[in-house]
């Protein structure tokens, strides 16, 4: 079974402390897989290295066990999915430059940031397919995957925080004037 390397974001809320306790309680509820970092007040990111029949099924349970541990935990990010050119290059083992290069010499159709700012933020799996797909750069099909589950993760969190009304009106919208 192939393994996923990925980054799951929490909030929790202020007055929860996260002790010996809990790092107890994430490792018997399934999350011995991963590293957990306590940077912030009220925020908890766990590295994981899951073993997984695919990404979704690696990222999916990961998210679970989490949730079985702290019930309270709101999940905020899965990551990679945003991503600069030197990410990117240092996940590929390449140059930042080499990247930038092929983006600039692929346009018009290499992938646009989704920010354009300093730094410019990727999708990974745009760049990632987009490089498979026109570039026939060796991606690993896990790569692939993973950051497609992760992207698609971010985007339906996402969703889920607009009105009911608003996301009829966008359906309505794409479907008659981006189809």
């Amino acid at each position: 079974m192939p393994e996923y390397d990925f980054t799951l974001t929490f909030n929790i809320p202020d007055d929860l402390v996260i002790s010996n306790d809990y790092l107890g309680i994430l490792a018997t509820e399934g999350c011995d897989d991963a590293l957990v970092g306590l940077g912030n007040q009220g925020k908890i990111a766990l590295n994981f290295i899951r073993e997984a029949a695919s990404a979704k099924a690696a990222v999916f349970t990961a998210i679970q066990d989490v949730k079985r541990a702290i019930p309270q935990a709101v999940l905020t990010e899965v990551s990679p999915d945003l991503i600069s050119l030197t990410e990117v290059a240092k996940i590929l083992g390449c140059t930042r430059q080499n990247i930038r290069n092929l983006i600039v010499k692929g346009e018009p159709k290499s992938p646009s940031p989704i920010y354009g700012g300093t730094p410019s933020l990727w999708h990974l799996s745009d760049i990632l397919h987009w490089l498979s797909e026109e570039k026939n750069y060796p991606i690993a099909s896990s790569l692939l995957e993973l950051a497609k589950v992760n992207k698609n993760l971010n985007i339906a969190k996402d969703w889920q925080t607009i009105d009911s009304e608003q996301k009829l009106e966008i359906q309505s919208f794409f479907a008659e004037n981006c189809a």
